[in-house]
């Protein structure tokens, strides 16, 4: 032990004596500056965000309902972002998307387009939602009450486009219908 101590202490006094700063970094105001800046820069712009998995399914109203509700009559959404186009109704077609981040995203939008059985034009929502963590999370996209009425319905296409605040797309994921190009109309005698 003594032995490791005395290489240590010859050690700081051959760095000292050879010129190595005396201040630690944090004192050293322009150098902390451009550090700072530099770091702060890099997580700006280096903003990355990956879709890792979408899964669309119709839930029920009963099946957001969990037991910490009976108690405080609030909702407990489990970690997940629930966004809705009608926020006071549950029952509708969601799209439980799981997203990778590097960066803190404070200010996204989410664009849904989704084509139902009963209307070929596409139907388009947006979302503004934050992602303030790094790694992955789970936001739970719903189109809700009068929007999405049938249980049994299905999207016949759909399409995701995460956009940065200033309209930058930053993901997007489709479903393989959606790259369909339209087939020739076909005549109906």
């Amino acid at each position: 032990m003594n032995q490791t101590h005395t290489l240590a202490h010859n050690l700081r006094l051959a760095l000292c004596c050879a010129g190595w700063p005396r201040k630690p970094f944090c004192m050293r105001p322009i150098a902390s500056l451009l550090l700072t800046l530099a770091l702060g820069a890099t997580s700006v712009f280096a903003a990355d965000l990956k879709i890792v998995r979408v899964m669309p399914d119709y839930h029920s109203a009963d099946s957001f309902v969990r037991i910490s509700e009976y108690f405080n009559n609030k909702e407990n959404t489990g970690g997940a972002t629930v966004l809705r186009t009608q926020p006071a109704r549950r029952d509708g077609y969601y799209f439980l998307v799981r997203v990778k981040t590097t960066a803190p995203i404070e200010i996204a939008w989410i664009e849904s387009q989704v084509i139902t059985p009963t209307n070929p034009e596409p139907r388009t929502d947006s979302f503004a939602v934050s992602l303030p963590k790094i790694g992955s999370q789970v936001i739970k996209l719903g189109l809700t009450g009068t929007d999405w009425s049938d249980a049994k319905a299905v999207p016949v296409a759909w399409k995701l486009r995460f956009l940065s605040a200033d309209g930058k797309e930053l993901a997007t994921e489709q479903s393989f219908l959606w790259s369909k190009p339209p087939g020739p109309a076909v005549a109906v005698k």
